[in-house]
């Protein structure tokens, strides 16, 4: 059946509905004509400046850079298309209690800089399964997770920015949607596959300034309609749709009356929607998969040219993300107060004039707000703004992806294969994925409501507990064994699945159309399904590895955490030091060698710059002002 939304189709009933092309003047036109001129140069700039013709160059940027496009990159990357229509989505059906998955953040981020990552860099590896090669030996866990994590990002997160960003678009421009998503990723693909990791933390950096100067604008805006703050307090709780009556359904007034919770960021425990206990832990545990397991945010931190970059990148992105709250929840809020029959829709009829869909219409209230409110030339940088968001998340995930069918996939069926060959497999793949992304855009048509954010944390929550569990015991227990973290993640994904799987047979239902679900399989809350399979996913893990042998030392040397301290190169104490870091003048650029097990301190190895290429030993030479450490591992 044809949505008119997506396909263009004239509604029966499209004299009542409003109109949706709004951004067709001269000047914002000539606003989003030079953003993409500004991306598109910024990415040629970089594709010049950074070495691409090497692995190293093209998936991890030459471990060159700074700080501050490592936080940027982070926070763009996160920050998708999604978050714009799914944080305010939610925000205005629900209240602010959903920027707790935001703020969560601010603490997970630091476990990345101070724990994970030099766990990472020690290991010398490029990708999260190629960690967990080295970590537990065998290749059935680190194939399990390559696999897994391309299926999520081609059939999830890929799906949910081409829908946000979808639903963006028809608002603003009214476009088909075809020719919209085809541009958007085809010029995603060109810059990613041209420049590499570069260019895309390059362009990161400008994306991420202008999505926070643009949703800054926004918000002025929206508090500027609203009255304020105390305006909005008080107008939301009585932002209720004019028509809340259907001859064909029996409506609650529970179903479009705004929550008497919602400005309470902790809510009940049991009857709250978002319950503080899952607020606190259930997030945390799907944070900690996201933040310090998942190839796209890791990636990032692996092309920082020392650990002290890294730290401040994760510092800097923690602060970002105490923005979203403020620059979409609100947002999200102030729109149902002014738009309340579009954004607080709930006859089904209504509804599917309004946005397509006859669960709700909170999906529009970002979109609505900027086409209704911003003035010409603004508006087209909102528009800019939602296409940074969602180009920069899109051009994330094919670059992860790359990385990861190249390095974990392509390597098993050739493992001869030579860097050139590894470069052309990498940039195929990105052109794979955005064919298969076109061809997945009905399925994206089909499968909108008006819980988008919930469809994002709910998978999230039966898949990823079991691999954030794995890590973390990889990580910080040393008798973690292979045996027992693959018997983990198949009991957490049987058990992730025994959940998923019924969901999305009966749908999740809304308040109108309860789900048929049973609800000793569906009655518990995600997130706290989401803490339970952690726990047994780690009950398992560890019950599994002390009733087998413990693993070779040489796995849990490589892969475990462990606390160290710099020593000074011999000498260097009586030397000057540099007067802002405490580092002596004699170590600035000297060579540190760190041997893996298995290597002697007497046995000879080529010199710093050609490590890098010596077919025997794989390295990760990792840069710092003072200091150049080179991993080795034979």
């Amino acid at each position: 059946m044809e949505n008119p939304i997506f396909v263009g189709a004239k509604n029966p009933s499209s004299e009542t509905a409003p109109q949706k092309v709004t951004v067709n003047n001269i000047s914002d036109i000539a606003v989003i004509i030079c953003y993409f001129i500004l991306v598109i140069g910024v990415g040629i700039w970089s594709m010049f400046r950074t070495n691409r013709g090497t692995v190293g160059g093209y998936f991890l940027a030459g471990q060159t850079m700074t700080w501050w496009p490592v936080g940027a990159s982070l926070f763009a990357s996160n920050i998708g298309s999604g978050h714009f229509v799914g944080l305010a989505g939610t925000g205005a059906a629900r209240g602010i209690a959903v920027g707790g998955f935001e703020w969560n953040a601010l603490f997970i981020v630091l476990l990345l800089g101070w724990l994970f990552v030099p766990v990472y860099l020690t290991a010398g590896v490029i990708t999260m399964p190629q960690y967990l090669k080295k970590r537990f030996g065998g290749t059935r866990i680190s194939l399990y997770l390559s696999v897994i994590s391309l299926f999520l990002y081609i059939f999830t997160k890929i799906s949910v920015d081409m829908f946000s960003g979808a639903v963006f678009i028809q608002q603003a421009l009214g476009w088909n949607i075809y020719v919209a998503v085809i541009a958007l990723l085809s010029i995603t693909a060109l810059y990613t596959v041209t420049g590499g990791l570069a260019a895309l933390m390059y362009t990161d950096t400008v994306q991420t300034f202008v999505i926070i100067a643009g949703a800054f604008v926004l918000t002025g805006f929206a508090f500027f309609e609203v009255g304020g703050y105390s305006a909005l307090l008080e107008k939301y709780r009585s932002a209720i749709p004019s028509n809340s009556q259907s001859d064909r359904y029996n409506i609650s007034p529970e179903c479009y009356t705004p929550r008497d919770d919602a400005f309470q960021l902790l809510r009940d425990p049991v009857t709250g929607d978002l319950p503080w206990p899952g607020v606190l832990f259930g997030i945390a545990i799907i944070g900690a998969w996201y933040w310090c397991s998942d190839q796209v945010i890791v990636q990032r931190c692996l092309a920082a040219r020392s650990l002290t970059h890294v730290k401040a990148g994760c510092i800097l992105c923690g602060y970002l993300k105490l923005l979203p709250m403020f620059l979409m929840v609100f947002p999200g809020m102030i729109s149902r107060v002014l738009f309340p029959d579009e954004v607080g829709c709930v006859v089904p009829e209504l509804c599917q004039q309004v946005c397509g869909t006859d669960v709700g219409c909170s999906n529009i209230a970002y979109p609505k707000l900027v086409v209704s409110i911003m003035p010409n030339g603004l508006r087209g940088l909102m528009l800019a703004v939602m296409l940074a968001a969602l180009m920069s998340s899109l051009a994330s995930i094919f670059n992860s992806s790359s990385t990861l069918f190249t390095m974990d996939i392509w390597t098993r069926l050739r493992p001869q294969a030579r860097e050139s060959e590894l470069m052309v497999v990498g940039r195929v793949w990105v052109l794979v994925i955005v064919a298969v992304s076109i061809c997945w855009i009905p399925v994206v048509q089909a499968s909108q409501s008006g819980q988008l954010f919930d469809y994002i944390q709910s998978v999230t929550c039966y898949l990823a507990p079991p691999i954030a569990a794995v890590f973390f015991l990889a990580v910080f227990v040393k008798r973690v064994n292979e045996p027992g973290a693959f018997w983990g993640l198949m009991g957490g994904l049987a058990m992730g699945l025994c959940r998923m799987v019924p969901e999305f047979w009966f749908g999740s239902g809304s308040c109108l159309f309860p789900t048929d679900c049973p609800t000793l399989v569906c009655g518990v809350h995600y997130l706290y399904f989401a803490i339970v399979l952690f726990a047994c996913t780690s009950v398992l893990t560890l019950l599994v590895s002390y009733c087998t042998p413990a693993i070779e030392d040489k796995h849990v040397s490589i892969g475990s955490f462990k606390l160290g301290v710099f020593k000074p190169l011999p000498g260097a104490s009586n030397h000057p030091v540099h007067p802002s870091t405490g580092t002596p003048e004699s170590a600035r650029r000297q060579p540190v060698l760190i041997l893996r097990p298995g290597l002697g301190e007497s046995d000879e190895l080529a010199p710093p710059s050609d490590v890098s290429t010596n077919p025997l030993v794989q390295c990760v030479i990792h840069k710092s002002e003072y200091t150049t450490h080179i991993f080795v591992n034979i």
